[in-house]
């Protein structure tokens, strides 16, 4: 899988809403880790900023004056951000790091090292470009993922994702790209997210279960959970 999945309809045919049912959830997400560290920035960048929605969610419950920015490199996603500009939330249809640019105080990384090829060589070179970091990256490898035949094909071939984490590989990932970590909790979009299939509420039952009493485990037998991280 290349870069041209996104940018020749192929993801859209794939993901026609392109996830935008689940972006008030991961703003809420981003919100609670600005929250519990303090942290409030006046600019604000995310790279893979899909429809926008994240950011327009993010924009409508932080300070006013704030400054957004969305980079995207798929023309039919920017299409759908451009219905959510407006004064002070930017989209640019490029790659960004194509040329070095300004300085952000927070750069978001929403579900997209996954997708990239050389996703260590792409975390060296943003990390100049923002003072923090929050990452949401989805963590595909469990118990229940590895048994059950096609899982892990279905969510290359249907999501995009080439690159499978654990939240012990995602934080090495990062310190070994030279990250601090400064926080990281998990955060469970199979029990919360949007648009549940059937299937999803069958599989929920033992992941909430065992979710409640301890739900890194309930990450490493069932998946369904990604890992939200802080770091500089």
């Amino acid at each position: 899988m290349d870069g041209s999945t996104y940018t020749d309809g192929q993801y859209l045919n794939e993901n026609p809403t392109w996830h935008t049912e689940d972006s008030a959830w991961k703003a809420r997400q981003i919100l609670r880790m600005l929250q519990r560290n303090g942290i409030n920035p006046k600019t604000v960048c995310e790279v893979g900023c899909g429809a926008g929605e994240v950011l327009r969610q993010l924009q409508e419950n932080m300070d006013p004056s704030c400054e957004f920015h969305g980079y995207e490199i798929s023309p039919q996603a920017f299409r759908f951000c451009q219905e959510r500009a407006n004064e002070r939330l930017h989209f640019h249809l490029k790659d960004f790091l194509q040329k070095e640019g300004p300085h952000f105080d927070l750069l978001l990384l929403i579900d997209v090292i996954e997708h990239l090829e050389d996703y260590i060589a792409f975390l060296k070179r943003v990390k100049s470009r923002s003072q923090y970091k929050v990452l949401h990256i989805p963590l595909d490898l469990s118990v229940q993922s590895v048994l059950r035949p096609g899982k892990l094909a279905f969510i290359r071939n249907r999501m995009g994702h080439i690159h499978y984490f654990t939240r012990e590989t995602a934080l090495r990932s990062l310190e070994d790209c030279g990250y601090q970590i400064h926080d990281h909790f998990l955060t469970g979009v199979a029990l919360e997210g949007a648009n549940k299939t059937f299937k999803t509420h069958i599989a929920n039952v033992p992941r909430r279960v065992v979710a409640t009493v301890h739900k890194d485990l309930a990450a490493r037998l069932f998946g369904g959970f990604s890992l939200m991280v802080l770091a500089t």
